[in-house]
């Protein structure tokens, strides 16, 4: 847990909030017009003692690479760079944003435990430390590669939880997924918005996410803090999440606020997590603190904020351990969700794992990694033009467009609803006779829903 400096008279709760309202004033370190590129920043989180110049030569890109890639992205500067620029596979990881979706799964027992669980607040404890923990596995700074339109990836194999997502839009690109077993259903429509700053972008989540607990038979709304991507091309590139998480209770009204501290000078505050949970009068119930890398943390506390007497900081979540040094970054569960051998019965042609240029990149040949990603691509603006030569939209298998438009932090989203039909095609599947089961590896990737257009 990270440390916790208490002013004189003000408490936990009034230490949380001075954090809170001066955000704006964390302190970085800056190289401002290194080797010509002005107004460049390089941030070292740990605050070492590197010169800045030694600092901004890190990273993975050779020198070469990076005055190219300066030199192309310049005029991206202030833009939204979600799916109008084609990036190299070297800062590519071998995985899709929609199997990214399902990390949010790991510790899907903490909503187990929310559903199971009798104190409405200690509730939220649960639904909300399960909000966090998958930030750890978010830290990683290497890209997943964008979804093909009609690309899905399942999941079957975890907790006895069904999932599957779709990508359902390409502009603006959108994903949908659905998770369940018999504790919950996780619902989500995103669409990612993001502000490229030339060494470093925002990303921000414009999405909708519903968790119902079916047991305790309410409805929970998450909206999570925005992310930073720093030193994408000079320096070590790091993740940073400053900003709010809100978990509310549709129900009830009671819900948490956790504000995610942002990385100061010497990386103070880094992967720091505070806040309440408040009853529906908004009034604080239970502090949770901790760090969004290693665990959280909760106690029930008075009205001011402060924790009761005789009672104790007690363990919700911690982290899994890692496999150390791993190239990618990737955790136990990464590798399971991106694995052949834990892949469903019978998977659909249109999976992520199948994808050509991922599986490429993940056997380390970056080459074909390469041709295949630009061969997909082009494939995909082929499908496009003969869609829109005869006149038909796009329509997605499994989700469909609810109708309803919701307002997020960052702008208006239309929703997009499971409409059951995967649930129905896995169980005839579990359900048929037939023994035969197809090796995924010799399953061609094909989302395409307008045929083989390689020669168009």
């Amino acid at each position: 847990m990270g440390s916790r400096e208490q002013k004189p008279g003000g408490g936990f709760f009034a230490s949380i909030m001075s954090s809170v309202s001066n955000f704006g004033s964390a302190m970085h370190k800056s190289v401002n017009g290194l080797l010509g590129y002005e107004g460049l920043e390089v941030i070292n989180p740990e605050g070492g003692t590197e010169d800045a110049e030694a600092e901004a030569q890190r990273g993975r890109w050779k020198q070469e690479d990076r005055d190219g890639y300066w030199k192309m992205m310049q005029k991206y500067i202030g833009s939204d760079v979600t799916s109008m620029v084609t990036l190299p596979v070297i800062i590519f990881e071998p995985m899709t944003m929609i199997q990214k979706m399902a990390e949010l799964m790991e510790y899907s027992s903490l909503l187990d435990l929310a559903d199971e669980c009798e104190d409405p607040y200690m509730r939220l404890v649960y639904a909300s430390s399960w909000a966090v923990s998958v930030y750890y596995a978010y830290q990683r700074t290497w890209k997943p590669f964008n979804p093909i339109l009609g690309e899905t990836y399942e999941m079957v194999n975890h907790g006895g939880i069904m999932f599957i997502s779709e990508q359902v839009s390409h502009h603006p690109p959108m994903s949908a997924g659905h998770a369940e077993n018999e504790h919950f259903t996780y619902d989500v429509t995103s669409k990612l918005k993001t502000k490229f700053l030339g060494n470093s972008v925002d990303v921000y989540p414009v999405g909708r996410t519903r968790v119902k607990l079916k047991k305790a038979g309410i409805v929970l709304d998450l909206v999570p803090p925005p992310t930073k991507v720093n030193n994408l091309i000079f320096g070590r590139t790091w993740v940073d999440s400053p900003g709010e998480m809100v978990m509310t209770n549709m129900t009830t009204g009671d819900k948490v606020v956790l504000y995610f501290q942002p990385c100061g000078w010497f990386g103070a505050g880094r992967y720091e997590v505070d806040g309440y949970v408040y009853n529906a009068e908004e009034e604080p119930k239970i502090l949770i603190t901790g760090k969004w890398n290693e665990a959280m943390h909760y106690q029930p506390c008075d009205l001011e904020g402060e924790p009761l007497p005789e009672t104790e900081l007690k363990e919700v979540w911690r982290v899994a351990l890692a496999p150390a040094n791993d190239k990618f970054q990737y955790t136990h569960f990464a590798h399971k969700i991106n694995s052949f051998n834990t892949a469903p019965k019978n998977l659909l042609a249109s999976d992520s794992r199948l994808r050509p240029d991922r599986y490429a990149l993940e056997l380390g040949d970056l080459m074909k990694a390469g041709s295949e990603k630009s061969s997909l691509e082009e494939r995909q603006r082929a499908e496009k033009r003969n869609r829109e030569a005869k006149g038909h939209q796009f329509v997605p298998r499994w989700f469909s467009l609810s109708g309803e438009v919701t307002q997020t932090p960052w702008g208006e989203l239309e929703v997009y609803e499971y409409n059951g039909k995967y649930t129905e095609h896995r169980a005839a599947i579990d359900s048929s006779s037939c023994d035969l089961e197809v090796d995924p590896k010799s399953i061609e990737f094909n989302p395409w829903q307008y045929g083989n257009l390689e020669a168009q």
